[in-house]
């Protein structure tokens, strides 16, 4: 079970993979929105042992190439409604907000809502 949070803006992405219990599969890095980086992140995330599920924030449009690219190839991913991310884990007095941060916290949030979890579908299949 692998848990790949993508913090989505408009020209690149910062991605951190976790599985359960914090084991870091790969720290936070940034991926730009090209055709190249964006098929390199998807062979990079189908080859992690286990099953891996993707979870993004849908804030704007940004993040439908990204979910689109990665779904064609064959990867879950899941786009979220931002309110839930900014509301799971406000137990904390230290507000850090930076892009590895939120990658961190949404693949978090995506191992705690695993099951819960609703496959993207591509705005053209609506």
């Amino acid at each position: 079970m692998n848990a790949a949070g993508i913090d989505v803006s408009s020209s690149k992405s910062t991605v951190a993979v976790l599985r359960p219990f914090g084991e870091v599969v790969k720290l936070p890095f940034d991926v730009r929105h090209s055709a190249e980086e964006l098929a390199s992140l998807a062979e990079q995330l189908k080859s992690i042992a286990g099953e891996t599920r993707v979870v993004m924030e849908h804030t704007g449009r940004y993040y439908e190439g990204i979910a689109k690219v990665l779904h064609e190839a064959g990867i879950y991913v899941s786009a979220v409604n931002p309110l839930l991310i900014k509301e799971y884990g406000n137990n904390s007095l230290r507000k850090v907000k930076t892009d590895k941060a939120d990658a961190i916290k949404i693949a978090k949030y995506a191992l705690d809502n695993w099951s819960e979890l609703r496959d993207y579908t591509p705005m053209d299949t609506i």
